[in-house]
């Protein structure tokens, strides 16, 4: 069903004009590993409106036993840690701030997030590993932590002496609340979104979640300065990041599982506890997508996305195993690239 034309019209308005809101990271507005449908909304907003959202990632006392300074700790990660009841975290580790409460939003729709921007809040990242996380388990039976200095102004971070890795920001996680009442651990991704670790959800890039609860309840955390294609040691480059989300509500889309675009490519993902199973549901997303989105016959969408768009492995470490599928846009030739839900 169509929005009524005055609602239409009025959600186009505030896309126009919206207004930048402001959501801080407290002891108040973290949930702490956890998305949940009974969450209490940090903030209510509209479709349309513009939020922009801090968000914090370490813990104090590791980050110092691994060589930051106490005064270069943030004071908003010290007053969560030492705040938050034992009762009010998990079952995950994330600390994602939140909830965004949407008011248009209902199960059914599709909620549109559009990245803006994201800035780095501290000057370092860190690493780590454990003997109960990481692909190679075995073989690091025992825990480290290394602080990477990050340069904000040249944009870079310096990992070792000569070895100087580009940044390129993003959250890992970025999810809504999942169907039913119980609180769904921050860990495995889903199909509400959550800790997808997918590093080409970057500045300017878009990503559409189903709706399953009313108000939607958007979290988001995380924050890595960059990553590899698998995080296969459980952990990227963390660091605290702010980002600047639009939030849309459509009516009437259907959508299954969460996708993305970039400028540069239409993105459709799998999760799943089996890398195989998890690989062939963003294939399976993909030709959809194309059959339904370019009109193709289900063989040429097959055949297209066999010799055009390529299949990564987005993390292997998170419970439920990611894929990605990355369609070019560059291939369908039009002036203008459309959404993936037009």
């Amino acid at each position: 069903m169509r929005l009524p034309i005055l609602l239409l019209l009025f959600s186009c308005l505030r896309l126009a004009a919206a207004d930048t809101l402001t959501l801080a990271v407290t002891p108040q507005t973290i949930c702490w590993g956890y998305y949940w449908a009974k969450a209490k909304p940090a903030i209510k907003v509209h479709s349309g409106d513009v939020v922009q959202i801090q968000t914090v990632s370490g813990s104090p006392s590791r980050l110092e036993n691994a060589g930051v300074k106490p005064e270069d700790v943030q004071a908003a990660l010290k007053e969560i840690y030492e705040k938050v009841p034992a009762s009010e975290k998990g079952p995950g580790g994330h600390l994602l701030t939140g909830p965004v409460y949407i008011e248009e939003a209902e199960p059914g729709d599709v909620l549109e997030v559009r990245i803006q921007k994201i800035t780095m809040d501290v000057p370092y990242a860190y690493n780590g590993f454990g003997p109960t996380s990481g692909v190679l388990q075995d073989e690091y039976p025992y825990s480290r932590m290394k602080v990477i200095p990050l340069d904000r102004e040249r944009n870079v971070a310096n990992f070792a002496p000569g070895i100087v890795i580009p940044l390129r920001p993003f959250f890992g996680s970025m999810g809504i609340a999942p169907p039913g009442e119980a609180k769904l651990n921050s860990a495995p991704p889903w199909i509400h979104a959550g800790n997808m670790d997918n590093k080409e959800l970057v500045a300017g890039t878009t990503l559409y979640i189903p709706v399953h609860q009313k108000g939607a309840l958007f979290e988001v955390g995380d924050g890595h300065a960059g990553m590899g294609n698998g995080e296969v040691d459980v952990t990227a480059m963390e660091t605290s990041l702010t980002g600047t989300f639009q939030f849309v509500v459509h009516k009437g889309v259907s959508l299954r599982w969460p996708c993305a675009e970039t400028p540069e490519y239409y993105i459709t993902m799998g999760f799943n506890e089996d890398l195989n199973k998890a690989t062939d549901l963003a294939i399976r997303e993909m030709i959809e997508f194309l059959e339904t989105h370019e009109h193709l016959s289900r063989d040429d969408a097959y055949m297209l996305t066999s010799v055009a768009v390529d299949i990564d492995i987005t993390q292997l470490v998170d419970g439920k195993k990611g894929v990605h599928a990355l369609c070019p846009k560059a291939i369908f030739k039009r002036a203008q690239p459309a959404s993936m839900l037009n």
